[in-house]
Protein backbone atom coordinates (compact mmCIF):
# COMPACT_ATOMS: atom_id res chain seq x y z
CA UNK A 1 0.00 0.00 0.00
CA UNK A 2 1.40 3.67 -0.94
CA UNK A 3 2.72 5.75 1.72
CA UNK A 4 0.23 8.74 2.68
CA UNK A 5 1.62 12.20 3.03
CA UNK A 6 0.04 15.45 4.72
CA UNK A 7 0.45 19.02 4.45
CA UNK A 8 2.73 20.75 7.13
CA UNK A 9 1.19 21.47 10.41
CA UNK A 10 -2.13 19.46 9.04
CA UNK A 11 -1.78 16.31 11.10
CA UNK A 12 0.86 14.90 13.74
CA UNK A 13 3.70 13.64 12.13
CA UNK A 14 3.18 9.57 10.88
CA UNK A 15 5.53 7.06 11.57
CA UNK A 16 7.96 5.85 9.39
CA UNK A 17 6.50 3.65 6.40
CA UNK A 18 8.34 0.36 5.72
CA UNK A 19 9.74 1.43 2.26
CA UNK A 20 8.71 5.24 2.49
CA UNK A 21 10.39 8.83 3.61
CA UNK A 22 9.41 10.26 7.06
CA UNK A 23 7.32 13.87 7.14
CA UNK A 24 8.43 14.19 10.87
CA UNK A 25 9.94 17.80 10.80
CA UNK A 26 11.25 16.51 14.30
CA UNK A 27 13.33 13.73 12.87
CA UNK A 28 14.60 16.17 9.87
CA UNK A 29 15.98 18.62 12.82
CA UNK A 30 17.80 15.94 13.86
CA UNK A 31 19.31 15.28 10.40
CA UNK A 32 20.21 18.78 9.99
CA UNK A 33 22.12 20.07 12.74
CA UNK A 34 24.65 16.94 12.58
CA UNK A 35 24.57 18.08 8.55
CA UNK A 36 27.79 19.81 7.03
CA UNK A 37 27.44 19.38 3.59
CA UNK A 38 24.19 20.74 1.91
CA UNK A 39 23.24 20.97 -1.72
CA UNK A 40 19.45 22.54 -2.94
CA UNK A 41 17.87 22.25 -6.00
CA UNK A 42 14.98 24.66 -6.63
CA UNK A 43 12.54 25.42 -9.12
CA UNK A 44 9.39 27.22 -10.13
CA UNK A 45 7.36 26.04 -7.05
CA UNK A 46 9.51 28.28 -4.65
CA UNK A 47 8.55 31.42 -6.26
CA UNK A 48 4.63 30.12 -6.43
CA UNK A 49 4.28 32.31 -2.98
CA UNK A 50 5.99 35.79 -4.98
CA UNK A 51 2.80 35.34 -7.37
CA UNK A 52 5.00 33.82 -9.99
CA UNK A 53 3.06 30.11 -11.22
CA UNK A 54 4.90 27.13 -11.66
CA UNK A 55 6.10 26.09 -15.32
CA UNK A 56 4.23 22.67 -15.45
CA UNK A 57 2.42 22.58 -12.24
CA UNK A 58 -1.51 24.04 -12.50
CA UNK A 59 -0.31 27.25 -11.98
CA UNK A 60 1.67 27.32 -14.81
CA UNK A 61 0.61 30.92 -16.04
CA UNK A 62 1.79 34.68 -14.99
CA UNK A 63 -1.19 37.42 -15.58
CA UNK A 64 -2.87 34.42 -17.75
CA UNK A 65 -0.21 34.35 -19.82
CA UNK A 66 1.13 30.67 -20.48
CA UNK A 67 4.98 30.66 -18.44
CA UNK A 68 6.63 29.15 -21.15
CA UNK A 69 5.63 31.46 -24.03
CA UNK A 70 7.18 34.32 -22.37
CA UNK A 71 10.39 32.16 -21.84
CA UNK A 72 11.39 32.48 -25.52
CA UNK A 73 12.99 34.58 -27.88
CA UNK A 74 10.31 35.19 -30.04
CA UNK A 75 8.00 36.42 -26.46
CA UNK A 76 11.43 38.74 -26.27
CA UNK A 77 11.17 39.95 -29.63
CA UNK A 78 7.65 40.90 -29.84
CA UNK A 79 7.48 42.03 -26.62
CA UNK A 80 10.85 42.55 -24.29
CA UNK A 81 9.32 44.89 -21.49
CA UNK A 82 6.49 42.15 -20.81
CA UNK A 83 9.70 39.68 -20.51
CA UNK A 84 11.60 41.87 -17.90
CA UNK A 85 8.25 43.34 -16.40
CA UNK A 86 6.75 40.12 -15.19
CA UNK A 87 9.44 38.75 -12.83
CA UNK A 88 9.91 42.77 -11.04
CA UNK A 89 6.22 42.68 -9.86
CA UNK A 90 7.17 39.14 -7.20
CA UNK A 91 9.22 40.19 -4.48
CA UNK A 92 11.22 37.00 -2.49
CA UNK A 93 9.10 35.12 -0.04
CA UNK A 94 9.92 33.39 3.02
CA UNK A 95 11.50 30.69 1.17
CA UNK A 96 13.94 32.45 -0.55
CA UNK A 97 15.58 34.66 2.36
CA UNK A 98 15.70 31.40 4.86
CA UNK A 99 17.84 29.35 2.00
CA UNK A 100 19.89 33.02 1.81
CA UNK A 101 20.27 32.82 5.89
CA UNK A 102 21.79 28.89 5.28
CA UNK A 103 24.11 30.01 2.97
CA UNK A 104 25.32 32.43 5.36
CA UNK A 105 25.47 30.13 8.28
CA UNK A 106 26.69 27.23 5.95
CA UNK A 107 29.62 27.65 3.84
CA UNK A 108 29.55 24.25 2.51
CA UNK A 109 26.19 24.79 1.27
CA UNK A 110 24.86 25.39 -2.49
CA UNK A 111 21.84 26.37 -3.82
CA UNK A 112 21.30 25.42 -7.74
CA UNK A 113 17.96 26.89 -9.45
CA UNK A 114 16.23 26.91 -12.20
CA UNK A 115 14.41 29.99 -12.05
CA UNK A 116 15.07 32.93 -14.13
CA UNK A 117 12.98 35.59 -11.86
CA UNK A 118 15.92 36.88 -10.10
CA UNK A 119 13.80 36.28 -6.72
CA UNK A 120 16.93 34.70 -5.08
CA UNK A 121 19.59 37.16 -5.66
CA UNK A 122 17.11 39.99 -4.64
CA UNK A 123 16.70 38.43 -1.41
CA UNK A 124 20.47 38.97 -1.18
CA UNK A 125 21.65 35.01 -1.81
CA UNK A 126 25.44 34.92 -1.47
CA UNK A 127 25.75 35.24 -5.25
CA UNK A 128 29.33 32.52 -4.72
CA UNK A 129 26.75 29.87 -3.81
CA UNK A 130 23.79 30.45 -5.87
CA UNK A 131 24.30 28.31 -9.53
CA UNK A 132 21.92 29.73 -11.87
CA UNK A 133 21.25 26.53 -14.52
CA UNK A 134 18.95 28.53 -16.62
CA UNK A 135 20.53 32.28 -16.35
CA UNK A 136 18.51 35.44 -14.75
CA UNK A 137 16.60 37.60 -16.85
CA UNK A 138 18.18 40.65 -14.60
CA UNK A 139 21.50 39.41 -16.19
CA UNK A 140 21.58 41.72 -19.22
CA UNK A 141 24.05 40.86 -22.28
CA UNK A 142 24.56 41.35 -25.83
CA UNK A 143 23.52 39.72 -28.71
CA UNK A 144 26.74 40.52 -30.33
CA UNK A 145 29.75 40.83 -27.92
CA UNK A 146 30.94 39.30 -24.23
CA UNK A 147 29.48 42.58 -22.52
CA UNK A 148 27.42 41.02 -19.40
CA UNK A 149 26.14 43.12 -16.51
CA UNK A 150 24.80 41.33 -12.96
CA UNK A 151 21.64 41.86 -11.60
CA UNK A 152 19.63 44.83 -12.91
CA UNK A 153 16.64 45.23 -11.60
CA UNK A 154 15.30 48.63 -12.90
CA UNK A 155 11.87 48.89 -14.58
CA UNK A 156 12.22 48.95 -16.84
CA UNK A 157 15.89 49.07 -17.76
CA UNK A 158 15.56 50.99 -20.65
CA UNK A 159 12.56 53.67 -21.51
CA UNK A 160 11.47 52.02 -24.40
CA UNK A 161 10.35 48.49 -22.75
CA UNK A 162 8.26 50.51 -20.09
CA UNK A 163 4.81 49.42 -19.10
CA UNK A 164 3.04 52.24 -17.63
CA UNK A 165 0.88 50.85 -15.42
CA UNK A 166 -1.38 47.84 -13.88
CA UNK A 167 -4.20 48.54 -16.57
CA UNK A 168 -1.73 48.21 -19.47
CA UNK A 169 -3.72 45.94 -21.34
CA UNK A 170 -0.54 44.09 -22.54
CA UNK A 171 -0.74 42.56 -19.14
CA UNK A 172 -3.74 40.80 -19.87
CA UNK A 173 -4.18 37.24 -21.77
CA UNK A 174 -3.14 37.88 -25.73
CA UNK A 175 -5.51 34.91 -26.26
CA UNK A 176 -8.57 35.12 -24.51
CA UNK A 177 -9.11 39.19 -23.60
CA UNK A 178 -9.87 41.49 -26.69
CA UNK A 179 -7.90 44.36 -25.70
CA UNK A 180 -4.61 42.55 -24.87
CA UNK A 181 -5.24 41.54 -28.76
CA UNK A 182 -4.97 44.50 -29.65
CA UNK A 183 -2.51 45.93 -27.58
CA UNK A 184 -0.31 43.02 -28.77
CA UNK A 185 1.84 44.11 -32.08
CA UNK A 186 1.19 41.97 -35.17
CA UNK A 187 3.23 39.32 -36.12
CA UNK A 188 4.64 41.82 -38.81
CA UNK A 189 5.29 44.50 -36.64
CA UNK A 190 7.67 43.91 -34.14
CA UNK A 191 9.78 46.57 -32.06
CA UNK A 192 12.28 47.72 -34.65
CA UNK A 193 16.26 47.50 -33.95
CA UNK A 194 16.16 51.62 -33.21
CA UNK A 195 13.40 51.15 -30.46
CA UNK A 196 15.03 48.26 -28.46
CA UNK A 197 18.28 48.97 -26.29
CA UNK A 198 22.04 48.86 -27.55
CA UNK A 199 24.93 47.65 -26.03
CA UNK A 200 27.12 50.03 -24.05
CA UNK A 201 30.54 48.30 -25.07
CA UNK A 202 29.51 47.22 -29.27
CA UNK A 203 27.30 49.77 -29.59
CA UNK A 204 25.75 47.55 -32.06
CA UNK A 205 24.40 44.78 -30.82
CA UNK A 206 21.12 44.42 -29.21
CA UNK A 207 20.83 43.65 -24.84
CA UNK A 208 18.99 40.85 -24.16
CA UNK A 209 17.79 38.95 -20.90
CA UNK A 210 20.56 36.80 -20.02
CA UNK A 211 18.46 33.51 -19.61
CA UNK A 212 18.89 30.08 -21.46
CA UNK A 213 16.14 30.00 -23.81
CA UNK A 214 14.42 26.99 -24.66
CA UNK A 215 16.04 25.28 -27.03
CA UNK A 216 19.69 27.08 -26.38
CA UNK A 217 22.75 25.45 -24.32
CA UNK A 218 23.07 25.68 -20.79
CA UNK A 219 25.86 27.36 -19.38
CA UNK A 220 29.02 24.81 -19.26
CA UNK A 221 31.06 26.42 -17.62
CA UNK A 222 28.02 26.40 -14.28
CA UNK A 223 27.47 22.58 -14.69
CA UNK A 224 30.76 21.40 -14.42
CA UNK A 225 31.39 23.44 -11.29
CA UNK A 226 28.41 21.94 -9.84
CA UNK A 227 29.47 18.17 -10.78
CA UNK A 228 32.83 19.22 -9.19
CA UNK A 229 31.75 19.96 -5.86
CA UNK A 230 29.25 17.35 -5.70
CA UNK A 231 32.18 15.10 -6.59
CA UNK A 232 34.68 16.57 -4.34
CA UNK A 233 33.03 15.18 -0.57
CA UNK A 234 30.11 13.27 0.58
CA UNK A 235 26.77 14.81 0.88
CA UNK A 236 24.49 15.03 3.57
CA UNK A 237 20.78 16.25 2.55
CA UNK A 238 19.83 16.97 -0.50
CA UNK A 239 16.82 19.47 -0.79
CA UNK A 240 14.77 19.39 -3.62
CA UNK A 241 12.29 22.59 -3.44
CA UNK A 242 9.37 23.09 -5.93
CA UNK A 243 10.47 21.06 -8.64
CA UNK A 244 10.07 17.80 -10.57
CA UNK A 245 13.48 17.83 -11.63
CA UNK A 246 12.44 16.17 -14.65
CA UNK A 247 14.79 18.32 -17.30
CA UNK A 248 18.23 18.41 -17.65
CA UNK A 249 20.40 19.18 -15.74
CA UNK A 250 18.08 19.10 -12.96
CA UNK A 251 16.99 15.55 -13.63
CA UNK A 252 20.52 14.21 -12.81
CA UNK A 253 21.48 15.99 -9.45
CA UNK A 254 18.71 14.05 -7.19
CA UNK A 255 20.67 10.64 -7.84
CA UNK A 256 24.02 12.31 -7.69
CA UNK A 257 23.44 13.31 -4.65
CA UNK A 258 22.07 10.55 -3.19
CA UNK A 259 25.14 8.70 -4.94
CA UNK A 260 27.32 11.23 -3.03
CA UNK A 261 25.36 9.63 0.30
CA UNK A 262 22.54 12.27 0.76
CA UNK A 263 19.24 11.67 2.09
CA UNK A 264 16.51 13.70 -0.38
CA UNK A 265 14.09 15.64 1.29
CA UNK A 266 11.63 17.26 -1.17
CA UNK A 267 9.28 20.54 -0.05
CA UNK A 268 6.73 20.48 -2.81
CA UNK A 269 2.73 21.04 -3.13
CA UNK A 270 2.14 18.10 -4.89
CA UNK A 271 3.09 14.40 -3.38
CA UNK A 272 2.42 12.70 -6.21
CA UNK A 273 3.87 13.86 -9.34
CA UNK A 274 7.44 14.11 -8.36
CA UNK A 275 9.46 13.28 -10.85
CA UNK A 276 13.04 11.80 -10.60
CA UNK A 277 12.67 12.50 -7.10
CA UNK A 278 9.61 10.13 -6.76
CA UNK A 279 12.24 7.41 -5.51
CA UNK A 280 11.98 8.49 -1.80
CA UNK A 281 13.11 5.47 0.65
CA UNK A 282 13.00 5.09 4.60
CA UNK A 283 15.85 8.15 5.31
CA UNK A 284 14.19 10.17 2.99
CA UNK A 285 11.75 13.06 3.88
CA UNK A 286 8.82 14.52 2.20
CA UNK A 287 7.26 17.39 3.06
CA UNK A 288 3.73 18.33 1.00
CA UNK A 289 3.09 22.56 1.00
CA UNK A 290 4.19 25.78 0.19
CA UNK A 291 7.96 26.42 0.65
CA UNK A 292 7.62 29.52 1.60
CA UNK A 293 5.88 28.01 4.51
CA UNK A 294 7.85 25.03 5.31
CA UNK A 295 11.36 26.49 4.75
CA UNK A 296 11.54 28.45 7.51
CA UNK A 297 10.38 25.73 9.71
CA UNK A 298 12.98 23.09 8.60
CA UNK A 299 15.73 25.64 8.92
CA UNK A 300 15.00 26.95 11.55
CA UNK A 301 17.36 25.22 14.17
CA UNK A 302 20.12 26.56 11.85
CA UNK A 303 18.70 29.97 10.82
CA UNK A 304 17.02 31.16 13.52
CA UNK A 305 13.39 33.00 13.36
CA UNK A 306 12.83 34.78 9.97
CA UNK A 307 10.86 38.39 10.75
CA UNK A 308 8.56 38.94 8.12
CA UNK A 309 11.05 40.89 6.32
CA UNK A 310 12.44 38.29 5.31
CA UNK A 311 15.54 39.29 8.16
CA UNK A 312 16.31 37.01 11.09
CA UNK A 313 14.58 37.99 14.51
CA UNK A 314 17.23 35.69 16.65
CA UNK A 315 20.16 34.00 15.94
CA UNK A 316 19.73 30.15 16.19
CA UNK A 317 21.52 28.42 19.15
CA UNK A 318 23.25 25.19 17.11
CA UNK A 319 24.51 22.72 19.85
Amino acid sequence: MPPKFFPLGSQPPKPYISGGPSTSIEEFHKVLLKSKRIIALCGAGLSAASGLGTFRGAGGMWRNHKATSLATPEAFKKDPGLVWHMALQAKPNAGHYALTELSKKMPNFITLTQNVDGLSQRANHPREQLKLLHGSLFDIKCFNCSHLELDNFDDPFHPTLAISSDSDDRLASSSTNAASRAAQPEESTPPTAAELPKCPKCKTGLLRPGVVWFGEQLPRDTIDEVDEWIEDALLDICLVIGTTAVVHPAAGYVDKARSAGARIVVINMDSVELGTASDLRKNDFLFEGDAAKILPELLKPIIGELDLKGGVKDAAKSG
